[in-house]
């Protein structure tokens, strides 16, 4: 099947579903320039392994360090800006959505760049960098959009700000992993885009949906974990394929 063929059948399959759910990775920010997890560790930070400070333990061990380095992402990420893939699902939500019908965004990313291209019905599977909480009390903070003031931050009530953010180790937040389900379990269209699905729990989302008798797409590069168990696939930057669909399933320049 042919880019046109595979983005005209997931253009029908979006503007036909009752029950949207759409699942995001870490290549949709990719594209905004937003370093991804790994992609982070260069200059100053090349030589730390990302995997030995997204940790609770690395944490208890050096608040100082980690808390720089995660300061230095929530700052690389507000730098970026929303691309034409973080707009399309934007516009795709208004559109599903104003037609009395129902849409969920699920995403692995963190750096809220679907709510600033316009998202609302977003599910924030791994947390926010943007968004921080006293270790003491459980008091979320936004940090002002500057360098924090001191490493590691303490705040007012004596603990430490660590970022809203799943570490490993960690359990994701119970109210998202409750909202995901519950979506997948009554969808009829699900949607994933730009992750490689090797993270768990999202990886299985296409089973739950499946078992919910929906239609599976996926948009993506390359082949994934998942494709085997995909009805449709388009190949290629979400921030072309997206706007693509968008139009060809609402036309009238709806992913202008």
């Amino acid at each position: 099947m042919g880019e046109n063929d595979s983005i005209g059948a997931i253009a029908r399959a979006v503007r036909d579903a009752c029950r949207l759910v759409v699942l995001t990775g870490a290549g949709v920010s990719a594209e905004s320039g937003t370093p991804t997890f790994r992609d982070a560790m260069t200059g100053l930070w090349a030589s730390f392994n990302p995997e030995q400070l997204a940790t609770p333990e690395a944490f208890d061990r050096d608040p100082e360090l980690v808390t720089r380095w995660y300061d230095h992402r929530r700052l690389g990420c507000m730098a970026c800006e929303p691309n034409p893939g973080h707009r399309a699902l934007a516009e795709l939500e208004r559109r599903v959505v104003g037609s009395g019908r129902s849409f969920l965004l699920l995403t692995q990313n963190v750096d809220r760049l679907h709510q600033r291209a316009g998202s609302n019905a977003v599910v924030e599977l791994h947390g926010t960098i943007m968004v921080w909480r006293c270790t003491k009390t459980g008091r979320e903070v936004m940090p002002p959009p500057t360098p924090m003031s001191e490493y590691p931050t303490r705040t007012e009530a004596g603990g430490l700000l660590r970022p809203c953010v799943v570490w490993f180790g960690e359990m994701l937040p119970e109210s998202a992993l409750e909202a995901a389900l519950s979506s997948l379990g009554e969808c009829d269209v699900f949607l994933s885009v730009g992750t490689s699905a090797l993270v768990q729990p999202a990886a299985g989302f296409v089973f739950e949906a499946r078992r919910a008798g929906a239609v599976t797409c996926e948009i993506n590069p390359q082949d994934t974990a998942i494709t085997g168990w995909i009805d449709h696939a388009a190949r290629g930057p979400s921030g072309r394929i997206l706007p693509a669909i968008v139009e060809a399933a609402f036309g009238d320049g709806a992913a202008a």
